[in-house]
């Protein structure tokens, strides 16, 4: 941005926080035209601003626009009026940001709750043998069930199942291997 350009919108910004009178050539208050003027001179630098971060332009207008609206919103509490553009711009970092977190909560949301596409009827499928196999899983020994889920659904190593259940790892080692042979034979698994 140039020293002209910005002396401009500086000029601009005192005039319409020293008077609130209308322009005489448009009818509108002058607050509002120095807020537009801004736009006009700064809209397209915020943007780009913006999209460095973002890499995605229609998603940096939103924040640039975003900026601009809290601006209008904010604009009788700017104590000084210089400072205008340098609002906006803190505004559309900010706004970059947030947006950034944003798409990479949705990205690992994404990827954690579909690794692989499944069919509708393989989807069906492995919910009915998951139904299956807590219904099998329920009706072992207490101690087994335990010892099973902590060992393979919460992936813990034989030590940590032990210190977890408070007993020695031989015997979570009965207890999986006892487990084990208990679902394959109600699985109808022939082991």
């Amino acid at each position: 941005m140039s020293t002209k350009t910005a002396g401009r919108a500086s000029v601009t910004v005192m005039m319409a926080m020293v008077s609130t009178d209308e322009d005489p050539q448009i009818g509108e208050p002058v607050e509002a035209i120095s807020l537009r003027q801004l736009y006009v001179e700064q809209r397209w630098s915020l943007v780009r601003l913006a999209a460095l971060l973002i890499h995605d332009r229609d998603q940096s207008e939103e924040v640039v626009q975003d900026a601009f609206v809290n601006a209008y919103l904010a604009w009788d509490r700017i104590s000084d009026p210089s400072r205008a553009l340098a609002y906006l711009r803190s505004a559309v970092l900010n706004g970059a940001r947030s947006r950034l977190r944003h798409l990479r909560v949705v990205e690992r949301t994404q990827a954690a709750r579909s690794p692989d596409q499944q069919s509708p009827e393989a989807a069906l499928v492995a919910g009915e043998e998951h139904r299956m196999m807590i219904t099998v899983l329920r009706s072992l020994p207490r101690r087994q069930a335990e010892c099973l889920v902590l060992r393979f659904y919460l992936d813990l190593s034989e030590a940590e199942t032990a210190s977890t259940l408070g007993i020695s790892p031989g015997s979570v080692k009965t207890h999986v291997h006892r487990g084990l042979a208990a679902l394959a034979t109600r699985l109808g698994d022939p082991r």
